[in-house]
């Protein structure tokens, strides 16, 4: 186990670790060669401009202004000084309420600390029950834990009123939190400017016509069932391959440029390349001639691939983008059931056009189904399998493991250095490393599953990546770490011992889980503020790729808020803060560390780096508060299964209130909020295109909406837009080659409501219309 020294070295490395990157990060961010790289949200907000440069060339790359250096530190309190609301104007809601989570662990957190010190920490210091268990191996940081009360004493009082304390205050500040957050986001909601998504809808699994193209029978259905509110649609296109031409252009773009760019420095050297992949093996060739011809091949694909789209039918999926006249007609479109059969013409509220995850939209609706069960099975069978990797880093993860498996290395680990090395660093930094693939292989799942969004799938990568570290990382840890270590004990002992055991040493996992914080949530937050591959990718493109102010616009990486990585790591604290408040109070200054340090720097972040990929009005609240209220019931139930091994099995009925009680508060928060995060009120969006109308009489919302829907590989200057098609607002009959509505095969389901319709013949135009 742990010491205390053990704790104190891994707290002083990972200390001197997050200095020394917040001392780096300092200094190269006061260079103007690096500007771009740590303030690029200012240059695309066009607010800054490169640096100004005197006349000496020094000082076009090193800052040489030595006052400057002294405040070294000074972006501190910089983050801090913007106000909320001028943060979510800044920013987004999303940035905004995502820092409010850090917020919500200090306010939960720092009161429950205070009185887990003061409360616990006495009571289980002076328990003197360990000294009494032999073969058991235990440090003076265990004797702080719970485990060191003896079984049937009446200081598990003092614990389980602390639960029901530290209970109702978590639920205290969810409720105000949920309620903050509500409200803001109804603000962001009324206060936002006319975006495309507040008056579209997503139509997905459109039914089959034999008379109608996709594209005619939208246009048909939408016309009868909301005439006075249909506007446009845009029927939406496969278009992943073209898609995968046009990034492969890009790709030959950039390694033309660069050979260009070398030209250009040397005119008497031409260069060159070999023909091989990634230019290592193959024919040498002259390199701008290569990447030309590779050009323009790749063009004519693209060419090729675009006419066959425009021109096939079949290239054309059945769902499409309707819009609507105004936010009114269109909550009542994407809020209610479009016919009697509920599996077709399945309407949603659109994402906003760069939330839209467009390779997905090509995907059959049918098929979805069947993706997500099969990934489902698939990520239970990850989430048990990696169980073993995490097992076996574990078992090396302490010096008798280690000692079992590299005998030659015995006399090196019981140096007394080494030994706190590995005992205070060694096993958060192997969670740490075997969770660095997790993000890719969750984000990748999601994507097969099939959803339409990139918020959406943040929020499924999230989920998956929640239970995840439940399962593996916590629940993990503590079983097999418990059991490697304790490995004699359950051996020697009878079985009815063994509760009792595990009971015990299940608090004292807490020094893994404290190591697991110091490198994650201290040195790791510290090293993604020094932003190390964006600010070798920008000079790397800056010293071969940049021509042009627009092209070193373009080299900057701004990134975003990974909220599916982000999300679950923090609820994951959360969880420990929660599961150890009652158990083993030493985790819990820890996790304030991680938590105040955390909102500072991403903060930080906000205010001068990240630019958001979309804004989703901080649609993820609900997830969020729902993963709090699991990690609460997940220390309830440790709590009941702990006290039920300390001879207080009919005590430990008293915790069941609890237990119910957070059940009914989760339920009753999602009945009073939950609404506000996936429904518009009628309300709120009459209110909102009565003040468009009389602020904007004459604005002409077909013109505003004819590209926000396209697939953006119609929007660059090579390629022709699909146009849009007009509402029918002369004409009272509506437009269809139907010519029997009888003999219509789709009649009943797909066409119930166009029956009492006249029927009227009219071409639409090409399958490219909208």
């Amino acid at each position: 186990m742990a010491s205390i020294q053990d704790i104190g070295l891994s707290a002083a490395i990972n200390l001197m670790s997050a200095f020394a990157f917040l001392f780096a990060f300092a200094m190269l961010r006061l260079q103007p060669v690096n500007d771009r790289v740590y303030f690029p949200k200012w240059y695309l907000k066009g607010i800054r401009g490169s640096p100004t440069r005197s006349r000496g060339i020094m000082n076009r790359f090193v800052n040489l202004d030595w006052t400057t250096y002294v405040k070294f530190l000074n972006w501190m309190p910089a983050a801090l000084q913007m106000p909320e609301l001028e943060l979510i104007e800044h920013a987004g809601l999303d940035s905004a309420v995502y820092i409010r989570i850090y917020l919500l662990g200090l306010k939960m957190f720092v009161p429950i600390t205070l009185l887990a010190f003061g409360v616990l920490v006495p009571v289980n210091w002076t328990g003197e029950t360990l000294e009494n268990i032999d073969d058991l191996t235990f440090s003076n940081v265990d004797k702080l834990s719970i485990s060191n009360v003896p079984p049937g004493s009446p200081r598990f009082w003092a614990h389980i009123t602390m639960t029901y304390v530290f209970t109702i205050w978590t639920c205290y500040t969810l409720y105000m939190e949920y309620k903050t957050v509500a409200i803001m986001r109804l603000r962001h909601l009324a206060a936002e400017s006319r975006r495309p998504d507040q008056l579209t809808v997503l139509v997905r699994n459109v039914p089959p016509d034999s008379d109608e193209s996709v594209n005619e029978h939208v246009e048909h259905f939408f016309c009868v069932n909301h005439p006075d509110h249909y506007l446009c649609h845009q029927v939406v296109y496969n278009a992943n391959d073209l898609a995968k031409l046009v990034a492969q252009r890009k790709a030959m773009q950039n390694w033309l440029t660069y050979y260009e760019n070398k030209y250009e420095r040397k005119p008497t050297d031409r260069p060159t390349t070999k023909t091989g992949y990634g230019g290592f093996w193959g024919t040498t060739v002259d390199a701008i001639d290569f990447y030309t011809s590779k050009m323009e091949v790749l063009a004519e694909k693209v060419s090729a691939e675009r006419e066959k789209i425009m021109n096939d039918p079949k290239a054309i999926m059945p769902a499409a983008f309707v819009s609507f006249k105004s936010r009114w007609g269109t909550a009542v479109c994407a809020q209610t059931q479009q016919c009697h059969n509920p599996t077709i013409w399945l309407t949603e509220w659109a994402p906003e056009p760069r939330d839209v995850f467009w390779d997905n939209l090509a995907i059959p609706y049918v098929e979805l189904s069947i993706r997500r069960l099969l990934t489902t099975v698939a990520l239970f069978f990850l989430i048990f399998c990696f169980m073993i990797p995490i097992a076996f880093v574990q078992s090396l993860a302490n010096l008798e493991g280690i000692q079992k498996v590299l005998s030659f290395l015995k006399p090196v680990i019981e140096m007394k250095t080494v030994k706190s090395v590995i005992q205070g660093f060694l096993p958060g930094i192997a969670l740490k490393i075997f969770l660095i693939i997790l993000p890719t292989i969750l984000m990748t799942m999601s994507q097969i599953e099939g959803y339409t969004s990139l918020s959406y799938l943040d929020r499924r990568s999230a989920e998956k990546s929640f239970w995840f570290i439940i399962v593996n990382v916590f629940l993990g840890s503590i079983i097999t770490g418990t059991a490697f270590q304790q490995l004699k004990s359950f051996l020697e002992q009878p079985p009815t011992e063994i509760p009792k055991t595990v009971g015990v040493s299940i608090p004292m996992k807490a020094t893994i889980f404290i190591t697991y914080i110091m490198v994650d949530g201290w040195a790791g937050i510290a090293a993604e503020i020094l932003r190390v591959v964006p600010l070798v990718v920008f000079h790397l493109k800056n010293t071969f790729l940049v021509k042009t102010e627009q092209d070193r616009q373009q080299a900057m990486d701004p990134g975003h808020l990974d909220f599916a990585t982000s999300e679950p790591r923090i609820q994951f604290y959360f969880l420990l803060g929660l599961v150890y408040a009652a158990v083993a109070p030493i985790l819990l200054p820890f996790i304030i560390v991680f938590f105040a340090f955390s909102y500072v720097v991403f903060r930080h972040q906000v205010i001068n780096v990240y630019d958001q990929k979309y804004e989703s009005g901080a649609r993820y609240w609900p997830d969020v508060h729902r993963r709090l209220i699991i990690c609460l019931i997940i220390s309830q139930l440790l709590m009941m299964g702990l006290l039920s091994t300390k001879k207080l099995a009919k005590v430990t009925a008293l915790l069941l209130p609890q237990l119910i009680l957070t059940f009914w508060f989760n339920r009753y928060c999602a009945g009073r909020f939950e609404s506000a995060f996936s429904k518009f009120p009628l309300q709120e969006a009459m209110v909102k295109d009565t003040l468009e109308k009389a602020t904007e009489p004459n604005l002409n919302l077909k013109e505003y909406l004819k590209d926000a829907y396209v697939h953006p590989v119609f929007k660059g200057k090579d390629f022709d837009r699909p146009r849009v098609v007009d509402e029918e607002e002369s004409n009272p009959l509506v437009p269809t080659r139907r010519t029997s509505q009888v003999t219509s095969r789709y009649n009943s389901e797909a066409s119930s409501s166009t029956t009492a319709t006249p029927v009227a013949n009219k071409n639409t135009g090409s399958p490219g219309s909208m």
